[in-house]
């Protein structure tokens, strides 16, 4: 999956940004690296990248700028966001701004391979570049991933971060069965306080925002396999 991948990343923290280029390297990826907002939104300006990893706090300009002025320009790169754990209210900017994903610091190596798998596997549905800026409708639905939110015939529909990014993840991989430990890995991260018992409490979360508790439309659940979405 990540033969000659070009993944460019912005991190100020010296460890980090080596810890990364070492395992994306091992992985197969051509990577590059900035350690501040000017030289990585530079860069990423530059083009001939497939991802772009973006902390969030960086000497110069922060991710959240760097990000906006990424998309404001039409560069249309997935950009995973590198976050302090438990900053959800950076996170929701953060998708606002234009990220497609994040991954909370200190992150697990696996779940990182996993999440810039799936934005890889999207990004190549998606030759044009111009999945991030196009809304996925669906009933009386539109996810707007620019914006980071979900409507419902023009109405806002009030989601937290983790449900956003469970619906997000569904939406782009529409008609494919998911496991639940996809989803976990992907959506959530492995850790000792998460099971995938949680998927279930989100996705009810899910159809009751959508308002189909009682005969789900959208999230199908697929006995013993999962779940899949449907537009």
């Amino acid at each position: 999956m990540f033969d000659r991948t070009r993944v460019l990343v912005v991190e100020d923290e010296a460890g980090i940004r080596m810890t990364l280029e070492d395992m994306l390297t091992a992985e197969g990826c051509v990577v590059e690296t900035r350690g501040d907002g000017p030289s990585g939104e530079a860069a990423a300006r530059s083009g001939g990248h497939d991802i772009i990893l973006l902390d969030l706090m960086l000497p110069g300009r922060d991710g959240l700028d760097v990000c906006a002025n990424l998309r404001d320009s039409g560069v249309g790169t997935p950009i995973i966001m590198l976050t302090a754990r438990g900053a959800d209210l950076d996170v929701v900017k953060g998708l606002r701004k234009g990220a497609d994903d994040y991954v909370s610091k200190p992150f697990d190596a696996g779940v990182l391979v996993a999440r810039m798998e799936a934005l890889l596997r999207r990004a190549a549905s998606d030759p044009s570049g111009q999945g991030h800026s196009n809304p996925v409708r669906f009933g009386d639905f539109s996810l707007d991933r620019h914006k980071g939110e979900l409507m419902r015939l023009g109405n806002p529909v009030p989601l937290n971060a983790q449900e956003y990014r469970l619906l997000e993840f569904l939406t782009a991989n529409p008609g494919r069965v998911i496991g639940r430990e996809e989803m976990l890995a992907v959506v959530w991260g492995y850790d000792s306080e998460t099971t995938t018992r949680t998927i279930d409490v989100h996705v009810a979360k899910l159809r009751s925002h959508l308002g189909e508790s009682e005969l789900p439309r959208h999230i199908l659940t697929l006995r013993g396999r999962g779940y899949k979405f449907v537009l």
